[in-house]
């Protein structure tokens, strides 16, 4: 446990800057471009590689990659060194490849990915968009696997922080946006030259990222020689292992391309209401995954693996186990104030500028909805893990396909039953609906794999850890009637106050309760932040 902390708590450190960064980053978008017709084009653009990429690279790297690199570092001669040359050398290769071809079918996937009709101002726009962020592709990828080779090194912090560069980078790109152009948010005053300015800084940003990343793979002695002696790569055996997850991605991002075509559907019948606010509280949603969630996925998956080629499945279940209660113990209160806080959350970030403080708290309205989804949603990850560490990319695809069958099926209804000014909201509610069962059916199929996650003990550890949590929500709940109440309705100056004390507060609260509980892992949590404050 103590190590899974260390580890985990440099790599959280990481990702908070980062995400603390990629809110200010998000803030100075809204206020840049706002959540109209601009902001949809810019979203629906820059999502698309991101798609792709998962589609190639980044869910193969966990379940595939991660694993082989760590079997060539225990049995080649070289420890691995040759092969993770390869490796970056094919990857560097192929996402070239990748990224021209993109740019050239940009307006086939901007079509793909809207419900926009060619011709138009938003699709005109998308695509040009797109032309300038889909070079990203071969930075981003090529990053990605220089950081999968650090983590297997057991060094974390560099792939952590090395998004915080990048976001910085954009930062700059918009505050310039700003300055140098006079359309703001209106799609039909802005220039090629502006949309220059945003796509190619998006892209600058990637280029930033990437640099950090082979640097840091530098300083830990990794000389990248190009080796296109592929025979030796273990393509054949990455293919034939990596199938399944490709399968499972490609199923995960029809799921993806029905939201997207669902919400900007939504979007030009209810401006404000399409792409952009999903995107927006599914990044804030994905926030507390991000920090909490992969840093410990990242610092388990490895260790695993080598339990499970040693055949020590009893610390395969003591790894997962610890995971998740390590996990939920920040989690489960966090959903609760995500729930209670939405909109306290966003109107602070995104009510400025070209972004009106209604559409802020809309977004929050959605972002209150995955909260729902927060536990499930970690769960659900946690446990494909499992099955990645046994080598088996097979059934994640199926429970993939279950569970984007269940959200696409939802979202459909959703869409069809929900006013306009719903819609999101409603895509939120599946989202959430769908993990939720998807992590029951991964959970009895792990459990069947690994003989026993020990339910029984995590299930009470989740109980425990709801219970704890409970007197943190009525507390949010109570501060928002009070301040909402007395200053009618939600503005920068009352939102903060709600979460300094809703959340704030709450979540001491939280932990002063949790402590008391004997929850271990708040204990440990405590205790090691104490030590530091200490010292």
């Amino acid at each position: 446990m103590s190590r899974m902390l260390r580890a985990s708590a440099i790599m959280a450190a990481g990702t908070m800057v980062s995400r603390v960064t990629g809110f200010v980053r998000t803030m100075v978008l809204a206020y840049a471009i706002g959540t109209m017709a601009l902001g949809d084009s810019y979203n629906a653009a820059y999502a698309i590689p991101y798609s792709i990429l998962d589609l190639l690279l980044l869910g193969v790297l966990s379940s595939v990659v991660v694993p082989m690199i760590v079997r060539a570092q225990q049995h080649d001669p070289d420890g691995g060194r040759a092969y993770e040359q390869r490796l970056l050398t094919v990857a560097t290769v192929t996402l070239i490849a990748v990224a021209v071809l993109a740019v050239i079918g940009a307006p086939l996937l901007i079509d793909l990915y809207t419900d926009w009709a060619p011709g138009s101002k938003k699709y005109e726009v998308a695509v040009l968009l797109a032309r300038f962020i889909l070079p990203q592709l071969a930075f981003f990828g090529v990053g990605a696997v220089a950081g999968a080779i650090l983590n297997t090194r057991d060094r974390y912090g560099a792939p952590m922080w090395a998004p915080v560069v990048n976001n910085l980078v954009v930062i700059c790109v918009f505050l310039s946006y700003v300055l140098l152009s006079d359309a703001g948010s209106n799609i039909d005053q802005v220039s090629d030259g502006d949309l220059a300015l945003l796509g190619l800084g998006t892209t600058a940003g990637i280029v930033a990222q990437a640099a950090v990343l082979i640097v840091a793979l530098k300083r830990v002695g990794f000389a990248f020689v190009p080796r296109f002696d592929v025979r030796n790569a273990r393509l054949g055996e990455m293919a034939k292992a990596g199938i399944w997850t490709i399968g499972y991605v490609v199923v995960t991002q029809l799921g993806f391309m029905l939201t997207t075509n669902l919400s900007s559907a939504a979007g030009d019948l209810v401006e404000g209401h399409g792409i952009t606010p999903y995107t927006l509280a599914f990044q804030l949603f994905q926030l507390p995954y991000g920090v909490i969630g992969v840093s410990v996925i990242t610092a388990m998956l490895p260790r695993m693996s080598r339990a499970v080629t040693e055949g020590r499945f009893d610390d395969v279940r003591a790894e997962f186990g610890s995971s998740v209660r390590l996990i939920c113990a920040l989690m489960v209160p966090v959903s609760l104030l995500l729930m209670v806080l939405g909109p306290a959350i966003t109107v602070p970030i995104y009510g400025h500028g070209a972004n009106s403080v209604a559409s802020a708290v809309y977004i929050g309205n959605v972002l209150q909805v995955y909260g729902l989804a927060l536990v499930p949603f970690a769960l659900f990850q946690l446990l494909l893990r499992v099955f990645y560490a046994f080598g088996d990319t097979k059934t994640p695809v199926f429970v993939g396909a279950g569970t984007t069958a269940v959200n696409a099926l939802l979202m459909w209804l959703f869409y069809v039953i929900l006013p306009a000014r719903y819609v999101v909201m409603g895509l939120a509610l599946a989202y959430a609906i769908a993990y939720g069962l998807g992590a029951i059916i991964a959970w009895v199929l792990a459990s069947r794999r690994v003989r026993g996650l020990g339910g029984w003990a995590i299930g009470m550890s989740l109980t425990r850890m709801y219970l704890a949590a409970m007197p943190t929500a009525v507390l949010a709940l109570v501060v928002v009637w009070i301040v909402t109440g007395a200053f009618d309705g939600l503005g920068f100056v009352n939102s903060l106050i709600v979460l300094a004390t809703g959340g704030g507060l709450g979540l001491l609260l939280y932990l002063a309760v949790a402590h008391r509980a004997r929850i271990p892992e708040v204990n440990s949590i405590v205790g090691m932040v104490a030590r530091r404050v200490g010292r």
